[in-house]
């Protein structure tokens, strides 16, 4: 899943991206609100993170702007008020959950897959195509019952091309959903990690390279 975190307590921020990144999801962080339009403009995320009380712009104007474009991004809202008024008046503005500070981040995680499941056309919890097993929650994966030893990143890559259900990825689609806003769209990154997973895949081959359009599982 593709996320963006806006949080304007950098520790914080920096912090929750770290610990959904050890979940093999791809990160963007943003310290205001104005930077979080910018961003959500420009990328298509699964899920925002947002801090209610952001500087710039508030974060109660970046929800209402979002749901106003209709875009399918699923927004958890967090704020330290954690009276239901504030709740209901979070939701009531378009957020799809709330989570007030502190928090678990066991039960951030939950929350983030959860709508994550929510933005997408639904699909089983736990993925199987080709012999091949992949549980997004547990992070585990396997094919004919050989457990696979994945990098997250190999993991990532791994759900967008087993969810895509037998359809063509492009490297472009790749990388918008299984890598972070650093990732430069002109290197053989995504060629690179297709290489290993098919590799640690093993035989037969089940990830096919389409010539000019990208690669079907």
């Amino acid at each position: 899943m593709r996320i963006l975190v806006a949080e304007d307590e950098r520790d914080l921020a920096d912090l929750v991206a770290v610990g959904l990144r050890r979940h093999a999801m791809a990160v963007d962080v943003v310290y205001d609100g104005a930077a979080a339009v910018e961003r959500l403009a420009v990328h298509d995320y699964d899920v925002l993170v947002l801090d209610r009380d952001l500087p710039e712009m508030h974060g109660d104007l970046v929800c209402r702007e979002l749901v106003a474009r209709g875009s399918r991004t699923r927004i958890l809202m967090m704020t330290a008020a954690a009276s239901v008024p504030e709740r209901v008046a979070g939701l009531g503005m378009g957020a799809d959950d709330y989570l007030p500070k502190p928090f678990d981040y066991t039960e951030l995680v939950a929350r983030v897959r959860a709508l994550g499941r929510r933005s997408r056309s639904a699909v089983p919890p736990v993925l199987t195509r080709h012999g091949i097993v992949l549980d997004p929650h547990r992070l585990q994966a396997s094919r004919d019952g050989r457990h696979l030893h994945l990098s997250l990143k190999e993991f990532a890559v791994l759900e967008v091309l087993m969810r895509a259900d037998g359809a063509v990825v492009s490297s472009e689609r790749l990388l918008e959903e299984a890598w972070d806003e650093n990732a430069d769209p002109f290197t053989t990154v995504v060629r690179v990690l297709i290489s290993r997973l098919r590799a640690k895949l093993g035989d037969p081959p089940c990830i096919q390279t389409v010539p000019g359009a990208g690669y079907l599982l």
